[in-house]
């Protein structure tokens, strides 16, 4: 089947499945209902008056959302949030039994990788296997979480090859914290196993997205694990060439500026810094072993971006000696600015290898929460190195005293007389 992409109004909505009447409670049962994926796509399908539940196991998000409070950082969601929970839009349960009240089933685990970061495929066909019992030929079944190539067709053949699931692979493309935005913004990936769970996937995305984007189910798959590698791959090419600057002496950031103004070509080029998170790197290598471990520009990538922390180091110790005993700050442990998910913060990494070379080091974040945390004003009051892990926005007012050590990739930091 060729792709195909598709306004609203082309969408082909014959079997209008949402508008059928039907004895189930919900149009939507989302499981992992409360995670970073999970719980922005159920409000804003809530806003555009659908009626979901948010199934997941962790009561304490559970009874903060219930409140009306994120259990993270998502910009704009909390006046929808409060919304949707007041007009009865939006419920949210621990119970696996909502799942069989529901006429679209979206999952939106995590997928699990393992120490090597090669994916756990079998723990999450285990995960789909402990709701089938719940599950029904006539429902909608939507993957919406990253997944291994290949892996929707192990999915069908768990629930059953003996029965027509309607099964369908729409991976998630949007930015941490932003993602109530986006989702109104972003064309959407759609495939099926079927034409009739390919409808009915691109009917229920409709709601939400200006264009949805018909694809065939093995280039779905591969579409979300292309999207982050490629964006890893960016960043490396970034911090590769900064890493080569700063052993010619040069300022890196003042020729990236010099490089890219007026020159349309080079417009996409990051500044260098951190590329963390949940996301990138295990998508990456998951590519890598999906190809048989040929995806070499995936692995270089790897090793520069992880290996930043470890140069920034080597650098201090070139200029200032042994690090024992110095005092080092490090401004921001989230993986990007302005967010609250540490999840695989290159910052913690940078803090070992510093504390391993001997320092005194400090931590900081503006919206991450840690008792061992100190303020950003006593960080860098107190520190004579301070290292720039994140450039959340509340950083670009600070001073910095003239007598500290600065490095910031990020070039968030005023620079004082003498700094």
């Amino acid at each position: 089947m060729d792709d195909i992409i598709k306004e609203n109004n082309s969408i082909n909505l014959s079997n209008n499945f949402l508008s059928k009447p039907s004895n189930k409670k919900f149009d939507v049962v989302i499981i992992g209902g409360l995670g970073h994926v999970g719980l922005p796509l159920g409000i804003v399908l809530a806003k555009v008056g659908l009626k979901v539940s948010l199934l997941d196991k962790d009561l304490k998000k559970a009874l903060m959302v219930m409140n009306g409070e994120l259990p993270f950082v998502e910009y704009g969601a909390e006046p929808i949030l409060k919304e949707v929970l007041e007009n009865g839009n939006l419920k949210v349960h621990s119970n696996d039994e909502v799942i069989s009240s529901a006429k679209a089933v979206i999952i939106c685990l995590g997928t699990p990788i393992d120490e090597f970061l090669n994916p756990k495929t079998r723990e999450f066909l285990n995960l789909i296997k402990n709701f089938k019992s719940y599950l029904s030929e006539d429902q909608l079944i939507i993957i919406r979480s990253t997944v291994y190539p290949n892996t929707c067709e192990q999915i069908y053949r768990t629930l059953g090859e003996d029965k027509k699931w309607k099964l369908a692979y729409c991976p998630e493309r949007i930015v941490q914290g932003y993602a109530v935005k986006e989702l109104f913004e972003l064309p959407q990936i759609v495939s099926g196993m079927t034409q009739e769970a390919q409808d009915e996937a691109a009917e229920l995305f409709s709601k939400l997205s200006p264009k949805v984007i018909i694809t065939p189910l093995k280039e779905a798959e591969l579409i979300k694990l292309f999207s982050n590698a490629w964006r890893y791959i960016q960043f490396a090419v970034t911090n590769q060439f900064y890493m080569i600057s700063k052993r010619f002496d040069v300022d890196y950031d003042h020729l990236r500026i010099s490089m890219t103004e007026g020159y349309g070509r080079l417009a996409n080029l990051p500044r260098a810094g951190f590329a963390a998170g949940p996301c990138l790197l295990k998508d990456t290598m998951q590519l890598a072993s999906f190809d048989y471990s040929n995806f070499q520009i995936g692995h270089a990538a790897m090793r520069i971006n992880e290996g930043l922390p470890n140069f920034l180091v080597e650098e201090l110790k070139k200029v200032h000696g042994d690090l024992h005993k110095k005092k080092i700050g490090i401004l921001g442990m989230a993986f990007k600015a302005d967010i609250d998910d540490i999840r695989d913060s290159l910052s913690y990494k940078l803090g070992k290898i510093l504390r391993f070379n001997g320092a005194d080091v400090s931590y900081t974040d503006e919206f991450a929460k840690n008792p061992d945390f100190i303020t950003k004003e006593e960080l860098v009051n107190k520190c004579e190195i301070i290292i720039v892990g994140v450039p959340h926005s509340a950083y670009s007012s600070l001073t910095i005293p003239k007598n500290a050590v600065v490095v910031d990739l990020w070039g968030i930091l005023k620079k004082s007389d003498g700094n």
